[in-house]
C-alpha cells in the first residue's frame, strides 16, 4: 500500500514510518522541512503539488500539529488551535479533490478531548467530553475546544469515497529519544519519579507497538468510522505508574512533588502542568468491541519492554 503521513516527521510519525517501511509499505512524509527519500515538502496549510501524493494513495494518516510539548501560553495554545484545524483542512480539500482518492484517512485527534475525572473510565460512548469540570485551571477548557474541533475539522470534509476514523489517542511510549518515555525514565532515573500532587491521577498510554498495530487493524476495518480511543485497556493512578516505572528501571524510590514543585519542572521542561496533572482515564471501547487484543495492555510489562529496548538501544552507542 501506498500510505501518506502528514507531519510524520515528529516521534508518534516516525514510529508509524520505521514500522509500515519494515512491513513492506511504501510511505511518504509531507513535512515542512524534507530531509530524505520519502519526503515532500508541504506548509500545513496551503493546496500544493504534495496533494499529488495523496491522489492515489490507499491511506492517509494525518499526524500535522504544533508539538503539546511546550508551555501553554495564549500565543502556543492558538498555534496548537490553527495548525491542527486548517491541516486537517487542507488534507480534506486534497482527498476531496483527488481523482483517486485514499480508501480511509485516519486523523490524529487526542484523548485530551475527555472530562479530567476519577470516578470512571471514558470510553467512546459513555465518556464525559471535558470543558465543564470545576476546580480545574480554565485554559484546560481550551484544549478541550482544539480537540473538538480539530475532530470537527475531518467530520465537514466532503470525502465521500474515503471513510474517517478520528484517532482519540493517549500518550504513545517508546524508546526513542525525545518523546514522553524518555522524559518520564530521565526523571525516574534522577529519583525524581514519585507520586505528583498526590498522584491519584490516572494516566492513560499506549505501547509503541499497539499503536502501530491499532493503525494497521483500522486501516483493514471497513466497519469502523469515526472515533476511536487509542489507549491501553488499563489506565492507572499516577503513583501506581510511576512505581512500575521505577520498578522497570530498578530505581527504588522517587520523589513526590507537590503541585507547585510540578509547575516548576514544567516550567523547567518547557512543558505545561496539564499533562501532569489532569485525569486521563481513558480505555479503548471500540477496538476492544472489535475483536482487537492488546499485546502490552498493562503498564508493568510494557514498561519492562520498553526499558529493555532503550537499555538495548545504549549498549548499541544509541
Amino acid at each position: 500500500m501506498k500510505i501518506v503521513i502528514p507531519g510524520g516527521s515528529g516521534q508518534v510519525g516516525t514510529i508509524l514510518n520505521r514500522a509500515l517501511t519494515a512491513a513492506g509499505h511504501e510511505v511518504v512524509v509531507l513535512t515542512r522541512r524534507p530531509r530524505r527519500a520519502g519526503e515532500v515538502a508541504w506548509d500545513g496549510e496551503n493546496p500544493g503539488p504534495w496533494a499529488a501524493e495523496i491522489d492515489g494513495s490507499d491511506v492517509v494518516v494525518n499526524l500535522a500539529g504544533r508539538s503539546v510539548s511546550c508551555r501553554y501560553t495564549e500565543a502556543n495554545l492558538k498555534a496548537m488551535m490553527d495548525s491542527r484545524v486548517r491541516s486537517t483542512e487542507v488534507v480534506g480539500e486534497a482527498i476531496a479533490a483527488a481523482v483517486r482518492p485514499p480508501r480511509v484517512w485516519l486523523q490524529m485527534s487526542t484523548a485530551t478531548v475527555y472530562a479530567h475525572r476519577f470516578d470512571a473510565p471514558n470510553d467512546e460512548k459513555t465518556g464525559l467530553i471535558g470543558g465543564t469540570e470545576p476546580g480545574v485551571p480554565d485554559y484546560w477548557a481550551y484544549s478541550v475546544e482544539i480537540a473538538t474541533r480539530w475532530e470537527r475539522a475531518q467530520e465537514r470534509a466532503v470525502t465521500p469515497r474515503t471513510r474517517k476514523v478520528a484517532l482519540r489517542s493517549a500518550m504513545v511510549m517508546s524508546p526513542d529519544r525525545g518523546g514522553v518515555f524518555d522524559v518520564l525514565s530521565w526523571l525516574t532515573r534522577l529519583g525524581l519519579g514519585g507520586p505528583v500532587a498526590g498522584g491519584a491521577q490516572y494516566v492513560s498510554w499506549i505501547h509503541d507497538r499497539d499503536f502501530v498495530r491499532a493503525v494497521e487493524f483500522l486501516v483493514e476495518r471497513d466497519d469502523l468510522t469515526g472515533p476511536v480511543n487509542l489507549a491501553a485497556p488499563a489506565p492507572l493512578p499516577q503513583r501506581a505508574f510511576m512505581r512500575a516505572l521505577r520498578s522497570a528501571w530498578g530505581v527504588p524510590t522517587g520523589l513526590p512533588a507537590t503541585r507547585w514543585m510540578a509547575e516548576l519542572g514544567a516550567f523547567v521542561l518547557r512543558s505545561d502542568t496539564e499533562l501532569l496533572l489532569k485525569s486521563r482515564r481513558v480505555v479503548p471501547g471500540r477496538l476492544l468491541d472489535a475483536g482487537f487484543a492488546f499485546e502490552c495492555g498493562e503498564w508493568p510489562k510494557a514498561a519492562a519492554d520498553l526499558v529493555r529496548r532503550r537499555r538495548g538501544d545504549r549498549a548499541d552507542g544509541g
